[in-house]
């Protein structure tokens, strides 16, 4: 494979995956939730996330925003490998339906 294909293959995966992190901190907002905390508690060495803090500058209030359904959210999650961080948004997801009950 040729430079030029290897790195339109990275970008278009970094482009991806900044797309990814931005469905998963416009959901974190839209539930009132702070998407810094998530992904702190999934990844603990990780304090500071460049590619996550400008994507929490790109979300909109949730009232501009449109619903992110939570399916969308695990599967692109899934998708880039970050079990566990899909992992905690699930046990978010399982606390939110409990207090809708």
């Amino acid at each position: 494979m040729g430079n030029e294909m290897e790195d339109f293959i990275i970008q278009n995966y970094q482009k991806e995956e900044r797309m990814m992190i931005l469905v998963f901190a416009q959901w974190c907002v839209n539930h009132d939730l702070d998407p810094k905390a998530l992904y702190l508690e999934a990844y603990p060495d990780q304090a500071e996330n460049p590619e996550l803090n400008g994507a929490i500058d790109l979300t909109v209030s949730k009232d501009e925003a449109g619903e992110v359904p939570d399916d969308t959210v695990l599967g692109v999650l899934s998708m880039f490998g970050n079990d566990d961080l899909a992992f905690v948004v699930s046990q978010e997801m399982e606390k939110l339906k409990k207090k809708k009950k």
